[in-house]
């Protein structure tokens, strides 16, 4: 090994290769003063810098329940029409799509035949007052005319209740206008976020058959641990992104942090849209970055951290030309500078150029 370093040191007069003929002992190299300014070595100190923290959460897009709208027919049907299309925009009181069935037309009669009964029953009902009050008329007569009438009055009004619930206005039903087809009117002003059926197919009462969104409330959910919430205040700006387009960059501010914990230790925080974007929807997945204030920390120059392994070192000048390899905590990176986290370097003279060649040293002895 020794006779292979010396010819590798004879034979090649690159940077990386001229330092390969040095001794390694565990994790401390030792190099002549030729090969350090070869490799271009130089020595420095941790310094402080203000460093701005950039904290990284995960989360999804939300809308509160009144924001978010599920259209169904309460007592099914036929789809006999619709327009609609997934991102299309509505507005309060406009119609939907339309529903046939049969139902509708019986609903109608039954509530038409009841109104012309308790015509009647109110008349008679009537008349057995006067009578019973003249003692012309048996109170038994009388209390069965105020049942019929008081029968046929519960069920004209559960019929009238039926008939909005299907949508239709019982003061427009009417013997030559029944019709069975009924409106589905939007409740709210907003966009179609999905559209789940199409002409013709028949509807269950619990089917959803469309989606509407009002964005005026839109909003994004995130993650964040319970280390992080005092990082964080109301009307802190947050910028995030979707997986699919992270170059596009939407603002948000922060308008609720959540104080229920779960086991994991998480909560929600809420922030809203400056601008809201119609092709993001509830249940997008996006990634949110939120700068936080900058603080005075234990910094070097990038280049003096060397990864390796999926672990981070530095080198450390000691005495007679020698340095040691060792690990580091990172932190947060900054013009060209990175936090040192670990405490055990602040006197330590530390290898900020020339770094790499070290690394190369080290990794031509292993191999």
């Amino acid at each position: 090994m020794i006779a292979f370093l010396s010819l590798s040191s004879c034979g090649n007069k690159k940077t990386e290769e001229d330092i390969t003929d040095s001794t390694i002992i565990e994790n401390t190299a030792t190099l002549s003063d030729a090969q350090i300014k070869n490799a271009g070595i130089q020595t420095g100190k941790i310094v402080q810098k203000e460093i701005s923290e950039t904290l990284k959460l995960n989360g999804k897009i939300d809308v509160p329940p009144q924001n978010l709208v599920s259209i169904s027919v309460p007592m099914g049907g036929y789809l006999k029409s619709t327009s609609l299309l997934e991102g299309m925009h509505v507005t309060k009181g406009e119609i939907l799509c339309v529903v046939e069935d049969q139902q509708y037309i019986q609903l109608q009669e039954d509530y038409l035949l009841a109104k012309a009964k308790i015509v009647y029953a109110k008349a008679e009902f009537e008349r057995q007052k006067e009578l019973n009050l003249s003692k012309a008329s048996s109170d038994k007569v009388y209390q069965k005319t105020q049942a019929e009438y008081n029968s046929l009055s519960v069920i004209v009004q559960s019929y009238g209740e039926k008939l909005k619930l299907a949508g239709i206005n019982p003061n427009n039903v009417v013997a030559n206008g029944i019709s069975k087809s009924i409106n589905v009117y939007s409740p709210i002003s907003g966009f179609i976020s999905k559209v789940n059926v199409n002409t013709g197919k028949y509807v269950n009462p619990s089917d959803v058959l469309f989606e509407i969104v009002n964005p005026s409330d839109i909003h994004l959910a995130l993650t964040i641990f319970e280390k992080d919430i005092n990082k964080l205040a109301i009307d802190q700006s947050v910028l995030t992104y979707t997986n699919s387009n992270p170059e596009k960059k939407y603002h948000c501010t922060i308008i609720l942090i959540g104080k229920d914990f779960t086991e994991n230790g998480s909560a929600e925080m809420h922030c809203h849209f400056d601008n809201y974007d119609k092709t993001l929807l509830p249940g997008m997945y996006m990634n949110a970055e939120i700068e936080l204030k900058s603080q005075l920390s234990n910094v070097l120059p990038s280049d003096a951290i060397v990864s390796y392994e999926n672990k981070n070192y530095v080198f450390v000048a000691k005495q007679n030309n020698k340095f040691e390899m060792k690990k580091v905590t990172i932190g947060n990176a900054e013009n060209g500078f990175t936090e040192i986290l670990s405490d055990d370097l602040n006197q330590a003279s530390i290898v900020i150029k020339g770094a790499y060649s070290l690394l190369m040293k080290f990794k031509n002895i292993e191999d």
